[in-house]
């Protein structure tokens, strides 16, 4: 038989009214990171975003207190304004942090969207600033990489710059074919006509010939194809042409964009679960860090990231006004353009070009047929194949960059090839071997791969892997955060800066 226990329990008597009930702050852990956003955001200067309210009407939720439960919102990794709507009704620390205010999730959104714009980069920075002063980050070394976050845009509505491009040449081409069928069929219609040319078109021109050539034609005997392709024409080109000229303005430089967020530009991403390299609409999110914290961070439509390093630097200028003394960077920056820029900020680069990795290796660094490993004689201005025969300089020209940096290349010629016992190895083209030579950007490739072998560069080298990485990986895999809310680049930078604060203001608590 089995005995009775003595079973004992705590109090439970949840309709008794308190007489002093607790309050908030009492609730709240001495060593929470709700009590470091709430700190530093005290610190923190706000006339800029005060600024940005007209005043008069009625009384506005105030914008620390709602800056405060933004940041701490991405913190707890809610970044849904609904959510946060709830969390302050429900929540002891957004209720401790809003001080019992209970803003819906429009003015949430609104606060976020519109009234941080613009001023959320000088709140970021001055947070920054108070962390160097306690000796936690230094703005000294930047330590930058960069990762593609997808847009919150259909995968499917795109515009690419070659298409806009084919449409434009067909249409030129077929309104080339028209004109000269009307030349045959009404010469005299068209003596007195100014010769047309159809190599640029644009809307009124082409409106204004097939208005011609329509009244040329009239009352003539006419191909049924023929009158088929001017009333289309008359319908649609004009028309397609406007189109297509917005459309250029957008794209702007780049090879496409999402309909349904124009800012954002086809991309292959990292998170590519079906391993098919779908292009997706996204941002190339470019970071600085310095002892894992966030020290500036920009938003580009560019998926390259050379053409980002510029102004990413010159943003970190804008916001600490100072360049940072050095900067460290992977394979995906090193180009003449931006090793020529640091070198003329006196900023000390340890930036590894594309090819850097590959030159550690044997096969590499010991195949004598490669062009960076032929001797150049620099007073005779040629180089010297294999078999020790000069190349001579046969042209010099220049490229340029999308940024519109321009390059300058020389071009070499090996002679007596014909016959060569090493020819096969050397290379497989016909005639005799030419070379191309961008003599500077060799110039800043021997630098650079000097100071990231020296002791002080295989250490920066290390250091940048540890440092970024880190930050990426709790961006996108701890907080869980690989797509944007938002929509517009201005926007998506807002939501970048929330996402940084937290990390930053994260960390110091920890």
């Amino acid at each position: 038989m089995n005995k009775k226990k003595n079973i004992a329990f705590k109090d439970y008597a949840p309709q008794q009214i308190m007489l002093l009930p607790p309050s908030l702050e009492e609730l709240i852990e001495p060593d929470h990171p709700v009590r470091t956003v709430k700190q530093v955001i005290e610190q923190i200067n706000l006339d800029p975003l005060i600024a940005n309210y007209k005043g008069g009407g009625t009384s506005s939720y105030h914008p620390r207190m709602l800056l405060k439960v933004l940041v701490y919102a991405y913190l707890r990794n809610v970044y849904s304004s609904r959510k946060i709507e709830e969390a302050v009704k429900q929540d002891i620390h957004f209720m401790w942090l809003s001080g019992m205010s209970k803003p819906d999730h429009n003015t949430i959104n609104r606060f976020r969207s519109e009234r941080l714009k613009k001023v959320l980069k000088k709140i970021f920075a001055q947070v920054v600033t108070l962390l160097a002063e306690e000796g936690l980050l230094s703005l000294q070394t930047a330590y930058i990489d960069g990762t593609k976050i997808e847009a919150n845009a259909n995968r499917y509505t795109f515009v690419w710059g070659n298409a806009i491009k084919t449409s434009k040449e067909r249409i030129a081409k077929q309104l080339e074919e028209l004109w000269s069928y009307t030349e045959k069929i009404a010469t005299q219609e068209l003596k007195d006509t100014a010769p047309v040319t159809f190599e640029k078109i644009d809307a009124q021109k082409v409106k204004q010939t097939i208005e011609q050539i329509d009244q040329a034609l009239k009352d003539k005997p006419v191909d049924k194809k023929v009158k088929q392709k001017i009333n289309y024409a008359k319908k649609n080109w004009e028309k397609n042409l406007e189109k297509y000229s917005e459309q250029e303005k957008i794209l702007d430089k780049r090879n496409s964009f999402s309909k349904t967020d124009t800012d954002a530009t086809f991309m292959r991403m990292k998170e590519d679960h079906m391993r098919n390299g779908q292009l997706k609409p996204g941002y190339n999110l470019q970071l600085s860090t310095n002892n894992q914290y966030i020290t500036n961070y920009t938003v580009h439509h560019h998926p390259t990231d050379t053409l980002t390093l510029k102004s990413h630097i010159a943003e970190h200028e804008n916001l600490y006004h100072q360049s940072p003394q050095t900067v460290v960077a992977d394979a995906g920056y090193g180009s003449q353009e931006n090793y020529q820029w640091m070198e003329e900020k006196n900023i000390e680069a340890f930036v590894k070009y594309n090819t850097f990795h590959k030159e550690q290796e044997k096969k590499i660094s010991d195949n004598p047929f490669l062009t960076e490993n032929l001797f150049y004689n620099p007073q005779q201005d040629c180089y010297y194949c294999p078999m020790g025969q000069p190349m001579k300089k046969i042209y010099d020209t220049a490229g340029k960059s999308l940024n519109g940096f321009t390059r300058h290349y020389s071009a070499y010629r090996a002679v007596n090839c014909e016959g060569c016992p090493l020819r096969s190895q050397c290379f497989k083209e016909k005639g005799n071997r030419i070379i191309k030579v961008n003599h500077q950007l060799n110039h800043y490739k021997t630098k650079a791969r000097e100071k990231l072998n020296s002791p002080e560069g295989i250490l920066h080298r290390k250091k940048r892997m540890c440092d970024t990485e880190p930050v990426f990986a709790n961006i996108k895999h701890n907080k869980n955060f690989k797509r944007f809310n938002l929509r517009g680049k201005q926007k998506t930078e807002i939501e970048i800066g929330l996402i940084a604060l937290a990390h930053n203001l994260t960390k110091k608590a920890a």
